[in-house]
Formats: structure tokens, C-alpha cells, sequence
């Protein structure tokens, strides 16, 4: 009550954030006059100007008047398109590293033009990122136009780009791209072994395009770069085998739709011996014997594909390959794969070639890739639901913008039947009601199947429209944009077609771009132009006067979000429209969130069959279910960022120490230091402290010191000697060791010593770093159990993992000591590869696990003396890859004849030049 007083009174936190903006656009607008009077080559050269003020102590917050104002006046002469006064605001909340809440159709991508560039003036770099390819070259193109004409250079990053072109796109004042493609970007250049060769500047300002979708949908998972490793696709086809017989009986598992988890029951397990044991895969001991690990991990990752993965819902099959579905955009995510071995078991379940598995070698999760950023923005059209999110990960403050002409859509009730099969029959019913009337209507799903279903339901009603789904991803700008023409209808996956807007009447750009493509004369393009116009004129009246754009969901998605993206196609700028959802109590959100008392008391209210019950307590009772699910996942996502962040800390050390050595032109000190702190620990561990000297232990150290050192040395000899101690004993073994060393670098010669220290170095961290990431995946999937012994799993994962990464350290050290006291020069064999140069980029994948509750529940009993955890990643997550190895030669590619190819022989297998040596005792060794 009180609060709603207060609110009364003095306004919402938002409505006073308002205000302070507000009070900046009347400046803003005075400059008008004096910049529409400038000429081109004048308000050109305001760039020039602003980075000259900047140089002499000027501050971006002084300058942004006159910049708003000067992008203001550029688009007005490039597009045609003038800022409105509440774009100017959204501006501005954008320059203070906030989110700006806009409705659909307020012209966000233009709004990012005015921060954009007064952020770009001090030639530092501006990252613009958005959900796909298509929607950052519209935007790069599209705008970049206002920032050309004002001096500014813009770049582009998407999928398939070289290393040169994504150096350059990066080098630009303002550069657009993915999240994915950015995020990756980071991780490979963490794996580059020269300066030079990294693509990304410092991070100084980002603007995130459909914020909600990039730092809320997608951050549930991280970001893994893998390399190959070996291939078990025979033995994820033979499991398929297996379990495929398994899964129609019923009563051999349980599965937990809500939490995303499947287990065998005991009946299950003892079956699934049996057959594990007449097919040939389990030889001997019980299915959960640690010597059948492996075999667990395949059965487990089958189970969960042949009864949470569902064709053309979770992924669809095209070209012999499993392609993932977006489950928030319904978009194909070409390229990319689920991780732990899922996404071959998918794979072997649809009877498409088996890849091989991979192996992380860097990863992070997008909270923390984007806390990278010193100042960061966002902008979409629903963020107010996760607002405590966003301030709680980001530190990101949410500021709703208010639309420039009054929203006038009508949002109706909801109605919910008692089955599917009423609901369809009543939505097709109201579709050709409206198409009948010239209504364009918008009919959202939430997945291919059901778009497909209610395709087959408008077939047989003899309805004409529109599929828009995964399966026709290439037409969705096309589809979409004449999604508003009269009595159109277009059924869209999920949030398909996500930044391009609905036009009434039609999409003039897109039908000029299309019907004048293959129309040479130009009186005869001029003409054409001409009626498609006045076609769209006369449209447009006509939908509107029938109502506007009518947008139908089909159901309730888990995230009121998604719900309002889907609402907020409808009524831009003022236009009129209507929207409602059809519901049924089969819904997968009513099945497995609803009140299993539902359909009975429905039923004894008296609704009969085809009848819809519609009361605003439903939508209420409905958004408290979606609320509780909405917290659930933020749950999820802290729980992954929680143990990512033990991780990230170790991250940030490892690649801020691999950047020092790659500047460093001498680490020989570096080394030195190794090997003194390395010899101090070898002597104290065999001679400790006190110690009499029958208690030395001088044979092992002996062996110790020519393991590691390459020296042979009379350490037992010496520690026979009168009167010697444990200081005397290590001060002469460093000197044997600094001679040897000394002796090395002369026979090599300094500058090539100093060359081979330095890549060995980045080389070793690289590969104990690989190693400790494996540990730390380990770690993770069973850290899970320790909550049996009343400790909490994540105050004991921080713990190990500290002992882990002081464990590569110490690897780090004995590794290049050991490797650097064997180097040398091979003689000449005619042409030599370059051995002591950086080995090239790894063949990888970039992984982003599947979505599901991280250690949600404890496992059931009978999984506890295995190991493993039955829900979180220890399942193997689900995950998504994008191939990405230009120029990279693969094993099968090495030339006998070509020594420039001979570095991608493994290293135990035979030489390719014939000696009859392992590779790594002859042209693929430094010693």
C-alpha cells in the first residue's frame, strides 16, 4: 500500500530516470538549425573536430549534444530517417552503459547510431553485437552508411571470415558481429602464439542488440573451443542399438521433464546388463565397475537422446547431418553441436554419419566474456521481467523507454480448451475469420513440429499461408517482411524473424529489392516502383481499417519474454493490432508446470468439448507458473556462473601471463627462476629439513635431477663427503645445472635459445592449461556428491580447484626445465620443417552445452559408488560447435615429400621421412 503511495507520488525509480534525460533533448534540438544549415563536407568534418576536443581534455559527455545532433543531422541527409526526441533518450541510456527497454518497432538499430558513434570518436573501437549473421550485415550495411559519410570505417565479423579479414574488421572504428562469433574470437586468440596474429583490440565499449535473448537465453550455457580426440563412433552406434530396445519399455527408466534428467531404474539397469552382455560391450563386472566407465557415460548420453531429444522439436536431420534448433528463436544453429558426447549418440539414434568427440581446450561462459567489456549496453523490446537479473550478473540497470506515438494494441484473454485438438480447431476458425476481413495474421509457435502441425490444420481448413521455421531459415527476411500484406497469414517458430519488422500493407524495400531484381530498363523500374508503391498504400489502409496485424500464440512459452517479443510484433509506432493466446491443458507448459487438478475442475465447472474458459485470473495464475519457471532457470545460470567464476579467476591469470610471455622478447630469467624453485623443491623433498644424512634419500634425487635436468651426476658421491648439508648439496647441483644450461645456449647461440625458451614456454601452458581444464570438467561432474557428506559442493570445488591449478603450475615448470635441458640443433637432412616454430591453429570446435540445471538434484541411490551426477553437466550437457580450421592441414594430408606438412604427424606415430623413428624422437623432437 505504501509503496504504491510513494509510486503515486513521486513516480516510478524509472520515471525519474526519465526525467534527467529528458531535460537533455531540448539541447539537443536547439543545435538543429545550426547543423541542417552546415554543408556535407562541413558536418563531415564535425568528426574531426569532436576527436580534436577530446585530445585537449574534452570529456564523451560534454561532446554528446552536438554528436547526437551531428548523427542526427547525417541520417537525416544518408537515410532519410530523423531520430525521434525518445530515441534521443535511448541514446543516452545507452551512453551510460544501461539497457534500454524499446518496443518493437521504435527503431532500436537506429537509436544505437547516436552512442555508437560519440563512443567511437576516441578511435578505440565500438563492438555492436547481434543474435545472427543476417541481422549484423543488414546493420553493418544499414548504417554504416550514416557512420561512412561521417569518416567513420565500419566492419563486419561473421562466420567464415580468415584470420587477415577479421584483423581488419576488428582495426575499424565501429565493428558489428555475433555474440558467438565475438566470444570465440576471444578464445582462439588466447591460443594464438604470436601478437601479430590475434584479431581482437582491447575491449573498451559494446552495445548488445536483443540483450534479453544474448545475456539471459543464451548465457545458460558457456562457450568451449574443443580439438579432436579419439574416434568411438562404433561404440556409440552398437549403445544406440541397445538402448533403442531399451526405451519401449517404460518401466526400465524415469525421466524428469521438468529438470531435464532421465535415469535407469533398477529394473532398467539389470536389463540393460544383460544386453550390454550379449551384444559384446561388457565383458565382465557390474554396469557401474569404474573399469566400465566408459561404457555407462555412452549408455547414459543414448538414454537421454532417445527420450529428451526429439526430432524436429530439439534438432532436425538434413545433408546426413544433426542440426540443433535454437530453442528460443527456432533458427538452425548451422555448424554447432552438443557437447559430452550427445550430440553423437543424436547422431547414432538418426542413423547419420558418427562424428568423432572432441577435448576442451578453452572455454567461458558469455556473463563473463561480457564483463570484459569496461562499459557495456544492451537494447531490446522486453528486458523489464529480468531486470534483477541483469543487475544482479551485469551490474546493468534497466531503463523502459516510452514508445513515441501511444501503443494501441489490444491484448485479449487468454483461452484455454480442454485438448490440442479443440484449441486448433478454434484458432483455424479465427484465423479465416480475420484473413476473410483482410487481417494479416501472425501465428506463433513453439517449435517446427507443432508449426508443421498447425500447418496441416490450416491445409485442411483450406487456409493459404506461410511456414517460417528452422527449415526455411534462408526465406525469413522475405516471409517476415510481408508478413503484414492483407490477409496474409505466416506461421513463425518461436521468435523467427526477430529484427525485421511487420509492416502493414507489406515490406516496400523488400518487394522493390525483389520484383525490380530482373528489370533492366530504367522508365521500366521507375514505373514498377511506382505501382508497388501505391499497391502498398492502398494495403495499408486496408489492414488497418481491418484491425491491424493480429498476432495468435499458439501457446504459452516458459518465459513471459518470449511471450511479449511475440505480442510486441503487433501495433509498432502507433498502428492498430490485436493479439491472444489459444491454450490447452496438453500444453507442455500446462503438463509439466500446471496444477494436475486443472483439468478436473474445468471439467465440473461444466466446460464442454469446443468450449474455451477465458478470465483474467487464468493469464494471472498462468504468469506465476512462468515466474516460478523464470526463476528456476536464473537459478540454473547462477549456478553455472558461480563455479565458472572459480574458473574464470584462473583464466584471466593464465592468459594474462601467456600475453606477458608473448610480449617478452627474453624470458631467459623467467626460465632461470624455474629452475631454481624447481631444484629448491626436488632438494627439500628427498633431504628434509633436520633430516640425519642416513635419512637422505640421494639415489632418488639423482634420478630426480637426470630426469629433469638431463644430468648425470655423482650425488651420492658427494653426499658421502665430510661435513655436507643440504644448502652445500643444492648450491652444487645448480651450478652443474647453470654450467649445462650455459653450454646449451652457447652451442645454440643466445637469440636462437632466447627464441626456442619463449615458444616452449606458451607451448607447455598451453598444453598443461588443456590438461587442467579436462581436470577441472572432471572435478565438476562429481563434485556433486559431496553434498552426501553435508559439504557444499562449491566451497569444496573451489578448494580442489585451487590444489589443481597450483598442480599446473608445477607441471609448467618441470615440463619446460625438462624439455629446455634436452634441446638442440638436428643435423642437416636436406629440407628441415621449421621445428622450433609456433605449431599451427589446432582443428577445433566451438562447443556451447546443452541448457539443464547444473547439480539441481542429488543423484539416486546406486550412482553414488560410481561417481557420476545424473543431472548438470556430468550428464554430458548438450552443446553447440561451429567448425572453424582455415588453412589447417589434417593427418591425412602430411606429404612424405612436403616437410612443411610434417607437423601434424601425431607424435608416437612413425616419422614421415623415413628413418623408421617415432616422430617425436626424430623431426618432431627438441632434443
Amino acid at each position: 500500500m505504501f509503496a504504491t503511495l510513494a509510486r503515486a507520488i513521486f513516480g516510478t525509480s524509472n520515471d525519474r530516470s526519465l526525467k534527467a534525460y529528458q531535460r537533455r533533448v531540448p539541447q539537443i534540438n536547439a543545435l538543429e538549425p545550426a547543423m541542417t544549415a552546415l554543408s556535407d563536407d562541413a558536418l563531415r568534418g564535425k568528426t574531426a573536430e569532436f576527436r580534436a576536443r577530446l585530445d585537449a581534455g574534452a570529456t564523451l559527455d560534454e561532446l554528446l549534444p552536438e554528436a547526437f545532433a551531428t548523427v542526427r543531422e547525417a541520417s537525416r541527409r544518408v537515410l532519410g530517417l530523423r531520430h525521434f526526441d525518445v530515441q534521443m533518450i535511448g541514446g543516452m541510456v545507452l551512453h551510460e552503459g544501461k539497457i534500454a527497454e524499446m518496443k518493437t518497432g521504435e527503431g532500436k538499430t537506429l537509436v544505437a547510431t547516436l552512442p555508437v558513434y560519440l563512443n567511437a570518436l576516441p578511435g578505440k573501437g565500438v563492438h555492436v553485437v547481434t543474435v545472427n549473421d543476417y541481422l549484423a550485415s543488414r546493420d553493418a550495411e544499414w548504417m554504416g552508411q550514416v557512420y561512412g559519410f561521417l569518416g567513420m570505417r565500419t566492419g563486419i565479423i561473421v562466420h567464415g571470415l580468415d584470420d587477415n579479414q577479421r584483423r581488419e574488421a576488428y582495426a575499424a572504428d565501429i565493428t558489428y558481429g555475433t555474440n558467438n562469433e565475438f566470444g570465440f574470437d576471444y578464445l582462439r586468440d588466447n591460443m594464438k602464439f604470436r601478437l601479430e596474429d590475434m584479431v581482437q583490440r582491447d575491449f573498451t565499449y559494446g552495445i548488445v542488440d536483443e540483450v534479453d535473448s544474448i545475456l539471459i537465453d543464451e548465457a545458460r550455457t558457456p562457450l568451449i573451443i574443443s580439438g579432436p580426440a579419439e574416434d568411438s563412433s562404433e561404440l556409440y552406434r552398437s549403445v544406440d542399438a541397445v538402448v533403442a530396445e531399451l526405451v519401449r519399455d517404460e518401466t526400465a527408466y524415469e525421466k524428469d521433464e521438468k529438470f531435464r534428467t532421465v535415469n535407469m531404474t533398477e529394473a532398467g539397469s539389470e536389463r540393460i546388463e544383460d544386453m550390454l552382455r550379449a551384444a559384446g560391450l561388457m565383458d565382465e563386472g557390474g554396469l557401474y565397475d569404474v573399469h566400465n566407465v566408459t561404457v555407462v557415460h555412452h549408455v547414459q548420453q543414448s538414454l537421454r537422446a532417445h527420450t529428451l531429444f526429439h526430432r524436429d522439436v530439439d534438432y532436425i536431420v538434413r545433408n546426413d547431418q544433426v542440426i540443433i534448433i535454437d530453442e528460443f528463436t527456432g533458427r538452425m544453429m548451422e555448424g554447432r553441436r552438443y557437447s559430452e558426447g550427445l550430440h553423437q549418440a543424436l547422431e547414432a539414434k538418426e542413423h547419420v554419419t558418427v562424428q568423432p568427440e572432441n577435448q576442451t581446450l578453452a572455454s567461458i561462459t558469455y556473463q563473463n566474456y561480457f564483463r570484459l567489456y569496461p562499459k557495456l549496453a544492451g537494447m531490446t523490446g522486453t528486458a523489464m521481467t529480468e531486470a534483477d537479473e541483469f543487475a544482479e550478473i551485469y551490474k546493468l540497470e534497466v531503463v523502459e523507454i516510452p514508445t513515441n506515438v501511444p501503443v494501441a494494441r489490444n491484448d485479449e484473454d487468454d483461452e484455454v480448451y480442454r485438448s490440442a485438438e479443440e484449441k486448433y480447431a478454434a484458432l483455424a476458425k479465427l484465423i479465416d475469420e480475420a484473413r476473410g476481413r483482410g487481417q494479416p495474421v501472425l501465428v506463433g509457435t513453439t517449435n517446427i513440429e507443432k508449426s508443421e502441425t498447425i500447418s496441416g490444420v490450416l491445409k485442411r481448413h483450406g487456409i493459404p499461408h506461410a511456414v517460417l521455421n528452422a527449415r526455411f531459415h534462408e526465406q525469413e527476411a522475405k516471409i517476415i517482411s510481408q508478413a503484414g500484406a492483407p490477409g496474409a497469414v505466416t506461421i513463425a517458430t518461436n521468435m523467427a524473424g526477430r529484427g525485421t519488422d511487420i509492416k502493414l500493407g507489406g515490406n516496400l524495400d523488400m518487394r522493390l529489392k525483389i520484383e525490380l531484381a530482373g528489370i533492366q530498363d530504367e522508365a521500366e523500374r521507375e514505373a514498377r516502383a511506382a505501382a508497388i508503391r501505391a499497391e502498398i498504400e492502398v494495403a495499408h489502409d486496408r489492414v488497418k481499417d481491418a484491425g491491424g496485424l493480429f498476432v495468435i500464440g499458439t501457446e504459452r512459452h516458459e518465459s513471459r519474454r518470449i511471450d511479449n517479443q511475440l505480442r510486441g510484433r503487433s501495433g509498432r509506432q502507433g498502428d492498430p493490432g490485436r493479439s491472444r493466446f489459444f491454450l490447452s491443458l496438453e500444453d507442455d507448459l500446462m503438463r509439466i508446470f500446471g496444477s494436475d487438478r486443472m483439468g478436473g475442475m474445468l471439467a465440473r465447472l461444466g466446460l464442454k468439448e469446443g468450449e474455451a474458459i477465458t478470465h483474467p485470473w487464468i493469464n494471472k495464475a498462468l504468469e506465476k507458473a512462468q515466474k516460478k519457471v523464470e526463476a528456476r532457470n536464473f537459478d540454473t545460470r547462477k549456478n553455472v556462473l558461480k563455479y565458472d567464476d572459480v574458473m574464470n579467476d584462473q583464466r584471466r591469470e593464465v592468459y594474462a601471463q601467456r600475453r606477458e610471455f608473448m610480449h617478452a622478447a627474453d624470458l631467459s630469467e623467467t626460465v632461470a627462476s624455474m629452475r631454481e624453485e624447481l631444484l629448491a623443491a626436488m632438494v627439500a623433498r628427498r633431504i628434509p629439513e633436520k633430516a640425519f644424512a642416513e635419512q637422505w634419500e640421494l639415489g632418488p634425487l639423482a634420478e630426480d635431477v637426470q630426469r629433469v635436468f638431463n644430468l648425470d651426476l655423482p650425488i651420492e658421491e658427494w653426499g658421502r663427503e665430510e661435513g655436507m648439508e643440504e644448502t652445500a648439496m643444492r648450491e652444487r647441483i645448480a651450478e652443474a645445472v647453470e654450467s649445462a644450461m650455459a653450454a646449451r645456449t652457447a652451442n645454440l647461440g643466445p637469440e636462437l635459445m632466447r627464441y626456442v625458451e619463449r615458444n616452449m614456454v606458451i607451448q607447455v601452458l598451453d598444453a598443461v592449461w588443456k590438461e587442467h581444464l579436462l581436470a577441472l570438467e572432471h572435478l565438476r561432474q562429481g563434485i556433486g556428491l559431496r553434498a552426501y557428506g553435508q559439504r557444499d559442493p562449491l566451497n569444496e570445488f573451489k578448494q580442489e580447484a585451487f590444489e589443481l591449478f597450483n598442480a599446473m603450475l608445477d607441471e609448467l615448470k618441470e615440463r619446460v626445465v625438462a624439455t629446455l635441458s634436452r634441446v638442440e640443433i638436428m643435423p642437416e637432412r636436406g629440407p628441415e620443417p621449421d621445428f622450433l616454430a609456433p605449431p599451427p591453429p589446432p582443428i577445433t570446435m566451438a562447443f556451447h552445452p546443452d541448457p539443464e540445471p547444473v547439480f539441481a538434484s542429488l543423484p539416486p541411490a546406486g550412482m553414488g559408488q560410481m561417481g557420476l551426477s545424473p543431472g548438470g553437466m556430468g550428464d554430458g550437457g548438450a552443446g553447440v560447435a561451429e567448425l572453424d580450421a582455415p588453412g589447417t592441414v589434417r593427418h591425412d594430408q602430411i606429404d612424405p615429400n612436403d616437410p612443411a606438412t610434417w607437423n601434424q604427424t601425431p607424435r608416437n606415430a612413425p616419422c614421415p621421412c623415413g628413418s623408421g623413428r617415432k616422430y617425436k624422437h626424430c623431426h618432431g623432437r627438441l632434443a
